[in-house]
C-alpha cells in the first residue's frame, strides 16, 4: 500500500510538470482563439444548477456526429472553456462538440457532479434535432477527472435514469489519464479537503465498480510520462470491462498535460481513432 506521501506524488500531476502554469495560459489563448473562428453557441442550460450548462460548436452540416467532451481538474478546477482548443480540428472533421461544464467540488459533491452529466448528455439526445445533432452518433470523451465522469456515462443504464432514454445512447466513449478507481484518493492529502471521500463512496463512484450492460466501444490513452498510478488506472478499466475495450493508445512522451493535446491534433492517432467511434474516415 502507498504511503500519503507516495499518493501525492502518484497522483498530484501539476506538481510533476513544472511549466503547468504556462501550458494552462497556452491553452487560454488557444482557446480564445477557437471560440473566434468557430461557431459557438454558449452556455445552453441543461440542468438547474447555474454550472450545468455547456457550449456547442456546430459544423456547417446538420445532422452531424456529436463529440462530447468532459475536462479534467480533478473534479475541482477548470472550465469548459479552457478546452475550445479541442474543437476546430473535429469542426473541420464535420464532427459537431459539445462541452459541458459541472459543479465544481468542494461545493459541489462528485456523485452529483455525475448526475450533472447524466443529464448534460441526456438534454443533447433530446434535444439532438434543433441542435443539427445526430442522436445515433454521440461519443463521450474526458480527460483525468473528465475520464473519469465520462466512463460513469459509459457505464449507465440509460433507460433506468428516463423511459424515453435509449440504452445504446453512446455509440463510444473516448477516456484519456482518467481514474476509474477513487478508493486510493481517500488518503490522498492534496486531495482530502475539496473531495471528502470516504471508503463507501470511493467504491460507490468508481466505474470499475461497475459493468456497462453493452459493449460499446471503449478507446483509453494515457501519457507515457504519467505516473505508475495513472498507467494502473489505466489498465484497471481494460481488466474491468474487457468486453467494451476497443483500442488502448499508446502517447509516448507525453505527460498527463499534454497528452490531451493529443485529442484535438489532425496528425495524432487518438483523434483519428476518435473519428472512427463517430463514424467518420479522417
Amino acid at each position: 500500500m502507498l504511503t500519503a506521501e507516495q499518493l501525492d506524488r502518484e497522483y498530484n500531476a501539476r506538481a510533476a510538470i513544472a511549466d503547468h502554469p504556462q501550458i494552462f495560459a497556452r491553452w487560454r489563448e488557444e482557446s480564445r482563439a477557437a471560440r473566434a473562428e468557430l461557431r459557438c453557441e454558449q452556455d445552453y442550460y441543461f440542468g438547474p444548477a447555474p454550472a450545468e450548462t455547456l457550449d456547442l460548436y456546430p459544423t456547417a452540416a446538420r445532422n452531424a456526429p456529436l463529440l462530447v467532451f468532459i475536462h479534467g481538474g480533478y473534479w475541482r478546477s477548470l472550465d469548459k472553456q479552457d478546452f475550445s482548443f479541442l474543437a476546430p480540428a473535429f469542426v473541420r472533421a464535420g464532427v459537431a462538440v459539445a462541452m459541458p461544464n459541472y459543479g465544481l467540488a468542494p461545493a459541489t459533491s462528485i456523485a452529483d457532479m455525475v448526475r450533472q452529466m447524466l443529464r448534460a448528455l441526456a438534454w443533447l439526445h433530446r434535444t439532438a434535432p434543433q441542435l443539427g445533432i445526430d442522436a445515433r452518433r454521440m461519443v463521450v470523451a474526458g480527460h483525468s477527472a473528465g475520464a473519469h465522469l465520462a466512463a460513469m456515462m459509459l457505464a449507465a443504464d440509460w433507460p433506468l435514469l428516463a423511459p424515453d432514454l435509449p440504452p445504446d445512447l453512446l455509440c463510444g466513449a473516448v477516456c484519456v489519464s482518467g481514474i476509474y478507481d477513487l478508493q486510493p484518493l481517500v488518503r490522498t492529502p492534496f486531495l482530502q479537503q475539496d473531495l471528502r471521500l470516504d471508503a463507501a463512496t470511493a467504491r460507490r463512484l468508481s466505474p470499475i465498480a461497475y459493468r456497462p450492460k453493452l459493449a460499446t466501444p471503449l478507446l483509453t490513452a494515457v501519457g507515457g510520462k504519467e505516473s505508475a498510478e495513472f498507467q494502473r488506472q489505466n489498465r484497471l478499466i481494460h481488466e474491468a470491462w474487457p468486453h467494451c475495450l476497443g483500442h488502448d493508445l499508446p502517447l509516448p512522451g507525453r505527460h498527463h498535460l499534454a497528452s490531451i493535446e493529443a485529442l484535438g491534433a489532425a496528425d495524432q492517432p487518438l483523434f483519428h481513432a476518435t473519428l472512427r467511434l463517430l463514424g467518420k474516415t479522417p
